[in-house]
């Protein structure tokens, strides 16, 4: 069996991709490229094609299924990047991956606490040596209340964690997860938007919840209301964040991810115009915080996450049920 992996890093993946190649028995290949129609060539050979979030529309699942590639091999949570019905018609199968939710859940909870403080506009002026108070106070997150939408793992870990910072916590999540129901009251969605002085986004994107987020949502929340995404940026509808920050309904807001992100994000711009104005608007913001797609990124989780590749392809091999499989039924 083979891998052919790409957009793989050789500064953090490469070495736990040789380690867990031999733990499994599974040759690899790789390239630091993106899969595009120039290069679908290298998967020649391959059973497996594995990659980051990027562009896996019905044309490139064509390319790879005509070399004979049976599975794709989504080394992130998100798969919602993958045309899994063209898949599906060429029998070919999905994975996705999994890591530890202390990651994204603590990276969310840095948010809050940078927004409910103006760190991201504190550190700004500190560049121009500006040390003065005027502008900077900011609002203690044990005072909120945080409303977690998505009680999954990531959701409900963000729950427990901020259980110790004394908030008032609201959930929503079309399951209520026993677990999270201890931590959390459990709300319907217009509560929640009621209610919350902080609304931190862990689901994933479906095109049910396709800007779940938008001017509607936005009217039905509290004035200066914080909003945190580490989950996926087509939750929210881009143009009415921005109206929304512009008029001040939005106080606030930490983003780890935003519509439209493939191609930019994981990529060396510098020097680029970019075609997303949306990102553009966002940046001008004192009261946004902008980090591009880096929630997951520590070590724990990148080891997790290159060796859910390999675990998924021996289970798929060996015809072993695993949580990996995303595939069409």
């Amino acid at each position: 069996m083979k891998i052919c992996f790409y957009a793989l890093r050789p500064f953090d993946e490469l070495a736990y991709c040789k380690q867990f190649s031999e733990q499994y028995g599974i040759d690899f290949t790789w390239t630091a490229e993106y899969p595009t129609a120039d290069n679908v060539e290298l998967a020649k050979g391959c059973d497996a094609v594995c990659m980051t979030p990027c562009d896996m529309g019905a044309e490139m699942v064509d390319r790879f299924a005509a070399l004979g590639v049976r599975y794709l091999l989504c080394r992130s949570i998100g798969y919602d990047h993958v045309d899994r019905v063209r898949a599906k018609e060429h029998g070919m199968r999905v994975s996705n991956v999994g890591y530890t939710p202390n990651g994204v859940a603590n990276y969310a909870i840095m948010l809050m606490l940078m927004c409910t403080r103006r760190m991201g506009h504190i550190l700004k002026r500190a560049e121009l040596q500006d040390y003065s108070l005027k502008g900077k106070m900011g609002r203690d997150l044990s005072s909120c209340t945080v409303g977690v939408i998505g009680a999954g793992r990531i959701g409900t870990t963000v729950l427990k964690h901020l259980s110790g910072f004394g908030c008032k916590l609201l959930a929503y999540d079309v399951y209520q997860n026993p677990e999270a129901a201890q931590l959390a009251e459990f709300v319907s969605l217009e509560e929640l938007y009621a209610r919350s002085d902080v609304i931190t986004l862990h689901t994933n994107a479906t095109g049910e919840n396709h800007h779940l987020l938008n001017a509607r949502a936005f009217a039905g929340m509290k004035d200066g209301v914080v909003i945190i995404n580490t989950a996926r940026g087509s939750l929210i509808d881009s143009d009415a964040l921005i109206d929304a920050l512009e008029s001040g309904k939005v106080g606030a807001a930490g983003l780890d991810v935003i519509e439209n992100e493939n191609g930019l994000y994981y990529y060396n711009h510098s020097g680029d115009v970019l075609p997303n104005r949306e990102l553009a608007m966002l940046r001008s913001f004192p009261n946004v915080i902008v980090s591009p797609h880096t929630a997951f990124y520590t070590d724990e989780d990148v080891a997790s996450m290159v060796e859910g590749a390999f675990e998924a392809l021996h289970c798929f091999e060996t015809g072993q049920e695993t949580w990996h499989e995303v595939s069409l039924k």
